[in-house]
């Protein structure tokens, strides 16, 4: 087994855009960060580092899960702070991309690094093993490079480049660390200019760059071309390029060009004219407020090339070209891109061709594996399918053959022949692993044992994990084990939303593990956790005018919350991505929930003009009565809920949801969401083992009553008078308000969860007959958006 990386304390040198961002990462982590850099030039010497946390909650996305963790970085300098570096089990170097400088700083801070620590280099391209050559040898064998993509907090690839000195078990812990602690998607890369993601990534834009040129094809052509209609990021080519800042692409290609002179691409990584042209004119893309694209008031303009100027943006696709691209078969959809006469489909066949040849040609010298390539276009670009797995789907042999007779044509923007290890195979991923060039052979996935946690880790082309043994299944649910002792029960609807199906599957899933499981585990194997109550169904009932059947689906909703609550073997909900309206009641009763980290929770039934009724509304009036205790406030603990849900907040991480009051202290927040399913796993098992029992039933609540109410009304007025909510708003959030505190009874009251529920329900029926819900209901269906009415 590899040694484990103990991290207590992390420090991160450079305080700019990318060594502040990943300094706040290892702080959303629970990692005590130092973040380091130059003394500032008056004034505190820490100043340059404590203006670059402040400027931290000013970014978007947000770097940090929760604003109140800026305080916890430590701001340190060069000058004055170095010792704080002996304390730290894992330092990362993020400061720019200068051989010179990065080395200069490691003279500086070899003698303070300690002896058991791990030096990172975070860096886009420069040689590990060069800057390895300035450390003393006894760091060296602690040293590798690490790539963070931007921003790091959400993009899921690390790559990891290892030195020749890099000890195994460096490697190994520091890949742990980043998978488990930092959630990421680890990437084993050579040390070879930009490496893998960057590498392929830049070609590839390279390379829609020269095809936009050779067939005259506009910027927003491309773009609709390159972006969600191939399985790509909607940023696409140029989008992306002033995102990443026109000044850094034009860098970036220069790089290329300085570091790659054998490159048999090498003519072409050069800006094209009109890129230099920008760039020389300041206009740098998003931070300049120009670049290929511009904002003129409320529209956005694209640079038209042969006019000078900026023109407004229309670049549809051809009709021709999107029916090509709808076709589901990709031979079909290759075979007819390329035989296409459409300057359209010309670009795409021709883009795809030289990554694909790009690709193939230099896997051997980048990368150990096609997994390693495909998963770092995957996870670094937000490409649906890496260029390996794109090909393969396509036909291997096919595709092989049309790229030769491009080459040989004289098409394709290199001569260089296709490697002959690609002739010799039908495609490079197969269910023994991925084609290793160096090894001539497929290589299995890595056996670093945190691979282990990850029952279903990203599936490549093919590949298929056994789903588990089917133990009930309805057109709602399925419930499945494996040869252990918790269940697990995953949603079949779309988005997973809460249908009268699911609702009684999950009463019955809950009844199979009670006699047969030790615990059960609510988890999708996608995202959405649950887009909430189905909202199609529910106003089909209202509709019909059948306001019994829409009363029964209601009280079905809350007997399988309560289910949840007092099933007799733990339940615990593992939530990510969106965790809406009935999803976020379904956790909220649950035993426990794991929250990966990107979890987006929250009660927003006032958006379609109801409110929470299933439970949850209850729920927050048995918390609130609980954390008071005997004699306490009830309504300080209701103000933070009511404004939630009120106000139909949803958390921006799992972090923020615990602040909204959506998520209690004691659940757990992992970051690689797939670990999800493990952690939660564990979580069910040590409940089960320690002798589970589900909360007695809650039959002396104190509520707020008419003074909560009226309370709460109070702040209402003063929004409505500024018109900041509408009459209807102030209707909603008022019933809101009235059963969170239990109804209109004398302030101290004490009910039962039946009374609440019950209250639940009668506001919420009353509402959804009124016209303005019926109204926002539609509105939502019809646009997905919600309506102020």
């Amino acid at each position: 087994m590899s040694k484990k990386l103990l991290v207590r304390r992390a420090a991160v040198l450079g305080a700019g855009v990318m060594g502040a961002q990943i300094a706040a990462h290892l702080t959303n982590a629970g990692v005590d960060t130092v973040l380091f850099d130059l003394p500032a030039k008056e004034g505190d010497p820490n100043g340059v580092v404590t203006k670059a946390i402040a400027n931290l909650a000013k970014l978007s996305p947000a770097p940090l899960a929760d604003k109140s963790l800026a305080e916890r970085i430590t701001p340190a300098n060069y000058e004055t702070g170095l010792e704080l570096l002996r304390g730290c089990d894992l330092v990362i170097e993020a400061i720019a991309e200068r051989m010179d400088w990065k080395q200069d700083l490691y003279k500086k801070i070899a003698a303070f690094v300690p002896v058991h620590a791990v030096l990172a280099s975070n860096t886009s391209g420069l040689g590990i093993n060069a800057l390895a050559d300035v450390l003393p040898e006894e760091l060296r064998h602690r040293f590798l490079g690490v790539h963070f993509f931007n921003p790091p907090r959400y993009m899921h690839l690390a790559e990891l480049i290892p030195a020749k000195t890099t000890d195994r078990e460096v490697l190994d812990g520091l890949e742990t660390f980043l998978t488990t602690t930092l959630g990421k998607g680890v990437v084993i890369a050579k040390d070879t200019p930009n490496f893998i993601g960057n590498r392929i990534g830049v070609f590839s834009m390279l390379a829609a760059m020269h095809h936009t040129e050779r067939l005259g094809l506009g910027f927003d052509t491309v773009d609709s071309l390159t972006g969600p209609a191939i399985g790509r990021p909607k940023s696409a080519t140029y989008r992306t390029a002033d995102v990443v800042g026109l000044d850094t692409m034009a860098h970036v290609i220069k790089t290329m060009a300085d570091t790659l002179p054998d490159d048999p691409w090498h003519q072409h990584f050069k800006a094209p004219a009109w890129l230099t042209g920008l760039v020389e004119k300041g206009a740098l893309g998003q931070k300049t407020g120009a670049g290929f694209y511009t904002k003129r008031g409320k529209d956005i303009l694209v640079l038209d090339v042969a006019a000078r100027d900026y023109r407004p943006t229309a670049g549809d696709l051809d009709p021709d070209v999107a029916a090509i691209l709808k076709e589901r078969d990709p031979a079909k959809k290759f075979a007819a891109l390329r035989a296409s006469e459409n300057p359209q489909a010309q670009f795409l066949w021709s883009v795809f061709r030289d990554t694909f040849h790009y690709s193939a040609y230099h896997l051997q010298d980048i990368a150990d594996t096609a997994r390693d390539i495909d998963f770092a276009m995957r996870w670094g670009y937000g490409w649906s399918q890496g260029p390996f797995e794109t090909w393969q789907a396509a036909g291997w042999q096919q595709v092989a053959q049309w790229i030769a007779e491009d080459v040989a044509a004289g098409k394709t923007m290199a001569n260089a022949p296709l490697p002959a290890w690609v002739a010799a195979r039908n495609g490079v991923h197969e269910a023994t692993g991925s084609f290793s060039p160096a090894q001539n052979a497929a290589v299995a996935r890595s056996s670093n044992p945190v691979y282990v946690r990850q029952r279903f880790p990203d599936p490549l082309l093919g590949e298929q994990f056994a789903p588990g043994k089917t133990l009930f299944e309805n057109d709602g649910i399925r419930l499945w084990a494996d040869d252990d002792d918790i269940a697990v029960v995953n949603f079949k609807t779309k988005m997973h939303t809460v249908s009268d199906k699911v609702l009684d599957g999950l009463q019955e899933a809950i009844g199979i593990a009670e006699r047969d499981f030790g615990g059960l585990v609510i988890w999708q194997p996608k995202e959405p956790f649950s887009a909430g109550a189905d909202l199609a169904g529910a106003l089909g009932l209202l509709q019909a005018g059948n306001v019994a059947g829409f009363e029964a689906m209601v009280e079905n909703f809350q007997r399988t919350s309560q289910r949840i609550k007092y099933s007799l073997v733990p339940v615990v909900a593992a939530v990510r991505g969106l965790a809406l309206g009935g999803g976020c009641e379904f956790q909220m009763h649950a035993a426990r929930t794991v929250f990966a980290l990107e979890s987006y929770v929250g009660l927003v039934e006032a958006g379609v003009g109801l409110l929470p009724a299933g439970g949850g509304l209850k729920e927050f009036a048995v918390r609130a009565s609980q954390a008071a205790g005997p004699g306490g406030d009830v309504f300080a603990q209701l103000e933070a809920p009511f404004e939630s849900v009120a106000m139909a907040k949803v958390s921006t991480s799992a972090f923020e949801a615990k602040s909204l009051k959506l998520a209690r202290e004691s659940d757990v927040v992992t970051f690689n969401s797939h670990e999800l399913l493990h952690v939660a796993k564990a979580q069910a098992r040590a409940m089960a083992e320690a002798g589970y029992r589900p909360p007695l039933p809650a039959r002396n609540v104190v509520v707020a009553g008419d003074v909560g109410i009226a309370s709460l009304q109070m702040m209402l007025i003063n929004m409505l008078e500024g018109m900041f909510i509408s009459p209807h708003d102030y209707e909603i959030a008022t019933r809101i308000a009235t059963v969170m505190c239990g109804g209109a009874v004398d302030r101290g009251s004490v009910v039962d969860e039946e009374w609440l529920l019950k209250l639940e329900r009668q506001h919420f029926v009353e509402l959804a007959q009124m016209e303005k819900t019926q109204q926002r209901i539609a509105h939502m269906l019809q646009t997905g958006k919600p309506l102020r009415n």
